[in-house]
């Protein structure tokens, strides 16, 4: 085999085309990076998130930009009835569920003794529960199909403990734990599961930790600064680094990769 064979063979492997792929939060943000990113590739993907009027501006967008099938669907991932209609009329739209990216998620920044159980249960109801709900409805079709994918989108305070973030930092331990005890259970079935987990992004959740700082005292520059230093190469990961990461995960060439925690945050966090 040619070298220029070799790199087509390649290329194949990381297409989707014509995979039905889900994506949570898929509104804004990562989630948005990640639904564009996979409808480049060829995937047929149902765009996930609570707000209609963000969602149906993210479909549109796709599909402009990507020209592959799309479509949009409100769902708060929280609530078990909402994700069961949501995942039926995704089913209706493009068939059987190949790709599940679980991406919705919520960040809140309190001390430990200023943590209500309101704002703990949110958070994880959010991140760890929502996930649940949404893989168990798309490893039925994942089971029946003898191949699937699943990527969650966790954190790098899913290896880490980061002071202030304790509910969510607990949630996203949680999500790994979900992560690698599906993969083992699913491993001989064709099925990968795994978590991706960035660092701080360029994102409105990066923002909104910005906000806070400020609130606290200093400047916006200086907020900033403090937390891209988060990240071990000092500046903010882009929603395309990580929608990139995703879309091989999801894809034919990461079929022997499953239960595993990948850091997409510019070097080693813990």
């Amino acid at each position: 085999m040619s070298g220029h064979e070799t790199s087509e063979v390649a290329a194949d492997a990381t297409r989707l085309n014509g995979l039905h792929a889900v994506v949570t939060g898929g509104g804004r943000g990562i989630g948005a990076a990640i639904a564009l990113e996979l409808a480049r590739r060829g995937a047929c993907v149902s765009i996930l998130g609570r707000h209609l009027v963000k969602v149906e501006q993210e479909v549109e967008r796709v599909h402009c930009t990507a020209g592959s099938d799309v479509s949009g669907f409100t769902c708060d991932v929280t609530d078990e009835e909402s994700v069961t209609e949501a995942f039926a009329g995704a089913r209706s739209r493009f068939g059987s569920i190949a790709i599940l990216v679980n991406n919705a998620g919520q960040a809140e920044s309190a001390a430990l003794q200023d943590t209500s159980l309101d704002l703990w249960e949110q958070l994880i109801a959010v991140n760890l529960t929502g996930a649940f709900l949404c893989c168990r409805e798309a490893i039925r079709d994942m089971l029946e199909q003898g191949d699937g994918r699943i990527v969650n989108v966790a954190s790098t305070s899913a290896l880490k403990g980061y002071g202030r973030l304790t509910a969510y930092t607990a949630a996203k331990h949680g999500l790994l734990g979900l992560t690698r005890s599906l993969a083992a259970e699913v491993a001989r079935s064709g099925t990968t599961v795994n978590a991706v987990c960035p660092g701080y992004t360029d994102t409105g959740m990066a923002a909104a930790a910005v906000d806070n700082l400020v609130t606290a005292g200093r400047n916006a520059e200086e907020a900033k600064a403090l937390i891209a230093k988060s990240n071990p190469r000092g500046t903010l990961i882009e929603p395309e680094e990580i929608a990139t990461v995703v879309a091989w995960l999801c894809s034919p060439a990461a079929r022997s990769v499953s239960g595993q925690a990948i850091v997409v945050a510019g070097g080693d966090v813990r």
